[in-house]
């Protein structure tokens, strides 16, 4: 409030009283932020962080107000004090604000010299987070998803959660930040979304294109596809595996019936359940895991996401056809402790956006699929009494505009592959698509991709960026042993000694 250096004593009393009320005020707004910094793990780095309070519900502003909370790492030089490299996650349903250490290592570059902002959408991380109960007397060795009725176990969800909980979509998400946006005062925002986060970028292109001054697409979910198509996707990612290790010697001859040792291992968890006692994976002792078809398919798909677990793929199911699961097993542990995802936000968001824009084409090409039938399957009931509030047809259009659009695509990704992008881009005027050969999802944190996308960060143009480094060196190859040693290169067939950092 401006002050009149004429004021009289009392006038300069009553403005400060004015001003201590107005302050007052000022911390019911949405501008109001709790802390001026903070710390989170994994990064030495000290923050600026506080929240947002929002209406849950956008078309009652007098209503239920929550509180979106963000964390702004500081650039190393400020010379663009008035711009901000906004990371949005992906899930949905994941925390920006948890995966502040992978996007500080991967945009190192970026920081230099800008912000980077990381916002935790509603629904997730410390933004009233929409999570369901987990049941912590059952060992995730033991746990069978057939004996859990699906309805029931989402209708538990729903009433342990108070909130309203088909406000918590893209849309209204998108809104959100754009209120940090302001309160922070950015005028420009370079945004960079990976995989579901890649369809908030695009909302925010098409909504707000005047806030941005470049966007980043990795892992691309293009407007027109719902992201349930993705079972599709790990066939072609999985068929893609088999292919590679059949057409290379070194695989080949160590995994020769590699076909039959899957339907050997499937036919018998069609069947029943194995159970079988192995060593445990966190402190190696004897213990009993049970294997259930889906909990096999499970590591299947998640193992396919990195080049590093997917070069142990074959190894564990070649051990697995010979009764051996230990394997498997490894590659299990490393979602033993969940996947850090609001299901409950997840939920919120395809049962509003996905689980109705599926054709009847896509729905029997679902049924068919290897590894997508279940997830189908399982999303359809849930959404059969999640409260939602389905989006129209104009959700689906692809976005339209010239905003300098990097999009990039892993050629073995199982969530998100390189036609999406394409699909995505069919009216971007100024977009360009690069596609890495050797890396799966999330090209940015498995690639040289980083340094191009800080190029289009500095250059605000995609007329000189190429994706030439993303295909240099060789493939990964195949693990063709339990020791973590000997891995072939397609190229050389030559052995080549990694550490075990490099597996993780």
């Amino acid at each position: 409030m401006p002050i009149n250096q004429r004021l009289s004593l009392l006038g300069k009393i009553v403005t400060l009283i004015v001003a201590v009320f107005l302050s007052t005020i000022a911390l019911a707004q949405p501008g109001h932020k709790e802390n001026d910094h903070c710390y989170v793990d994994g990064l030495s780095d000290r923050l600026r962080c506080g929240y947002v309070k929002v209406a849950e519900n956008p078309s009652n502003p007098n209503g239920r107000k929550i509180n979106i909370h963000y964390a702004v790492i500081p650039a190393v030089k400020n010379i663009y004090p008035n711009q901000a490299f906004l990371a949005i996650a992906g899930g949905p349903g994941q925390s920006a604000i948890d995966n502040a250490p992978l996007f500080d290592n991967t945009f190192g570059q970026v920081r230099e010299t800008r912000d980077i902002l990381l916002i935790d959408q509603r629904g997730t991380g410390r933004s009233n987070i929409l999570q369901c109960p987990e049941d912590k007397d059952i060992s995730p060795l033991l746990i069978n998803g057939d004996d859990f009725d699906s309805v029931a176990e989402t209708k538990k969800c729903l009433a342990s959660i108070d909130s309203d909980v088909a406000q918590y979509t893209s849309t209204n998400a998108l809104n959100d930040f754009e209120v940090v946006r302001k309160f922070l005062g950015y005028d420009k925002l370079h945004v960079y979304g990976i995989s579901y986060g890649s369809r908030m970028a695009q909302l925010y292109m098409r909504e707000h294109a005047e806030a941005l001054a470049t966007v980043t697409l990795d892992g691309v979910v293009p407007m027109q596809q719902s992201v349930l198509a993705i079972g599709l996707a790990i066939d072609r990612a999985f068929n893609l595996l088999i292919s590679d290790c059949e057409s290379q010697d070194q695989c080949q001859k160590q995994f020769p019936s590699i076909r039959e040792a899957l339907a050997n291992i499937e036919s018998q968890l069609l069947l029943e359940p194995i159970k079988t006692q192995i060593f445990h994976p966190m402190t190696a002792q004897p213990t009993e895991f049970l294997l259930t078809h889906d909990k096999f398919l499970g590591v299947i798909r998640l193992a396919l996401y990195s080049p590093n677990t997917r070069a142990l793929l074959p190894h564990a199911i070649d051990q697995a056809g010979k009764g051996n699961y230990q394997a498997i097993l490894g590659l299990y542990s490393l979602s033993m402790e969940g996947m850090d995802i609001a299901m409950g936000m997840h939920a919120s968001v395809v049962c509003s956006e996905d689980i109705h824009r599926l054709s009847t084409d896509l729905s029997a090409e679902l049924e068919q699929s290897y590894i997508g039938k279940t997830m189908f399957s399982e999303l359809s009931k849930v959404c059969s009494v999640w409260p939602s509030d389905k989006v129209d047809e104009s959700f689906s259009a692809p976005v339209s505009n010239n905003i300098p659009t990097l999009l990039l695509s892993g050629e073995l990704d199982p969530a998100t592959p390189p036609d999406w992008a394409k699909l995505a881009m069919t009216d971007m005027k100024n977009a360009k698509h690069l596609i890495a050969p050797y890396a799966a999802h999330g090209v940015a944190m498995q690639s040289c991709a980083n340094r191009i996308v800080a190029q289009l960060v500095e250059q605000e143009s995609t007329v000189e960026l190429n994706g030439d480094c993303l295909k240099e060196g060789r493939a990964r190859g195949f693990y063709l042993n339990a020791s973590g040693i000997d891995i072939f290169m397609p190229s050389t067939e030559q052995p080549l000694k990694i550490t075990s950092e490099e597996v993780l």
